[in-house]
């Protein structure tokens, strides 16, 4: 009998072979699977939206390397109402991105922040007293440039080209809950250059009074500017946001700027550096192109405004902040990585040219954009001092009443309700811990000394 030809081991190794390829293959498809959800997920919370949170988002993105906690970003125009929600529910998000330094100082001594390894960044991220230990709470993640006016490139004006003639003022000061601000930016670049950084600073940390002649004055200097209004030209102001009017004509309407609103029918807006992106078209090296109105030149408010020379190197500034508001370690390693070139770097890569950040830093990428790469050179070298945003450095409370005082003011700016409004403020003044001369620690004024306020331009 003949048997049959077989091969039993030949015939089974491959298939325990592949069986085994298999189980390999499963496990490590588990075995990843439970590693990226044992990933720990980070919560950033902060104040960009639209075109502006999408590069931010991107950017956060692209940091996650993959290799430890992943992060998610939630953007939102009423920041200060939902961080205060999600504190009082104790389920806070791990960062935050604020632009009041009144606001984190208070945080701050409130427990509510972890504090940085950073030694300090003035104006932008200063050291603060907390339980008699002065340490720094929070970094600099973007920064603006006030100080600044943009003009069509045909008006006359003061710094225009042809002098002599007086600027129609754009004011648009509507902006939800935070209506107010374009008149408190007038104010405290007006104390700026009349008074320069030493008075703005005490002013700004509470230890100076709102009825001073160098306060007092800057409000009657800003209604001189402004000349006089018929009653239907305030009432537009007020209720007409400070980004302009959409075009009725447009396909998509969107807003158009300040200098681009006929409804306005004026010359010169004193604005920060963010508003390009409405005058965004090249335009040359000095201004970005505002539509059918012809181009849009920026020059530095100084040239506009009435004060000593002296004083036309200081420059008022903003930024938005990242505080670590939750325990978790790796909160902390957050910050520090989004204040980093490489998060720098890659945020400036994302955003679209005229959203592109500025930056604390001369070697940190800058936008180049025109009217933007005016702005970066003033931040990063040309100005002498930079004065943080002087109501963003105010308590909250003393800030809001600076936003309704100039709403009030510029409905009726007659001497005898700039006296009221001014009286009214030096009460929340006191009411916030504001001094009538400088405290030791630095302890009034929500806690930031005046040497915190105004610094030069930093390197790094």
């Amino acid at each position: 009998m003949t048997r049959p030809h077989r091969r039993p081991a030949l015939a089974r190794r491959p298939a325990r072979t592949a069986l085994a390829c298999c189980l390999l293959l499963l496990a490590a498809l588990m075995s990843g699977g439970c590693a990226d959800r044992d990933r720990e997920t980070l919560v950033v919370l902060g104040p960009w939206t639209g075109a502006e949170g999408v590069a931010f988002e991107a950017m956060l993105k692209r940091l996650d390397d993959g290799t430890g906690e992943t992060y998610t970003y939630k953007g939102t125009r009423s920041l200060r109402e939902t961080l205060v929600a999600q504190l009082e529910a104790g389920d806070p998000p791990d960062v935050a991105v604020l632009n009041s330094l009144g606001e984190l100082t208070e945080y701050a001594r409130g427990n509510r922040l972890e504090p940085l390894d950073s030694p300090g960044h003035p104006p932008w991220a200063p050291r603060v007293d907390v339980n008699g230990s002065r340490r720094t709470y929070w970094v600099p993640l973007k920064v603006d440039l006030k100080s600044l006016v943009w003009s069509k490139s045909k008006s006359k004006g003061k710094a225009g080209g042809s002098g002599g003639a007086r600027p129609r003022w754009c004011v648009g000061m509507a902006s939800q809950a935070t209506s107010g601000w374009p008149g408190t930016d007038w104010i405290e670049d007006l104390v700026l250059h009349r008074s320069g950084p030493g008075t703005y600073a005490r002013w700004a940390t509470g230890r100076l009074s709102w009825r001073s002649p160098e306060v007092r004055g800057a409000w009657t200097a800003w209604a001189e500017l402004l000349g006089e209004r018929s009653k239907k030209s305030v009432d537009l102001s007020l209720t007409t946001s400070y980004e302009g009017t959409p075009d009725p004509k447009a396909a998509r309407p969107a807003p158009r700027g300040l200098l681009n609103s006929p409804e306005l029918d004026c010359t010169h807006e004193h604005q920060s550096a963010f508003i390009r992106y409405l005058y965004a078209n090249a335009n040359g090296s000095g201004g970005a192109k505002g539509g059918s109105d012809g181009g849009v030149r920026v020059d530095p408010s100084a040239r506009f405004l009435p004060g000593p020379a002296a004083h036309d190197g200081a420059y008022e500034v903003a930024g938005d902040m990242a505080a670590v508001f939750s325990g978790n370690p790796a909160a902390r390693e957050l910050v520090e990585r989004l204040s980093g070139s490489a998060a720098r770097r890659l945020w400036h890569e994302e955003a679209e040219p005229e959203l592109r950040p500025f930056f604390p830093g001369a070697g940190d990428p800058q936008p180049t954009d025109p009217g933007g790469g005016e702005a970066a050179a003033l931040l990063t070298g040309k100005a002498d001092t930079l004065c943080f945003d002087a109501s963003d450095a105010m308590p909250p409370a003393l800030r809001d009443a600076f936003h309704r005082a100039v709403l009030r003011y510029f409905r009726d700016p007659s001497g005898d309700r700039l006296d009221t409004l001014l009286g009214q403020l030096d009460t929340v003044r006191a009411e916030t811990g504001g001094t009538t001369g400088d405290s030791p620690g630095g302890a009034s004024g929500g806690g930031l000394p005046p040497d915190a306020v105004c610094a030069p331009p930093s390197d790094g």
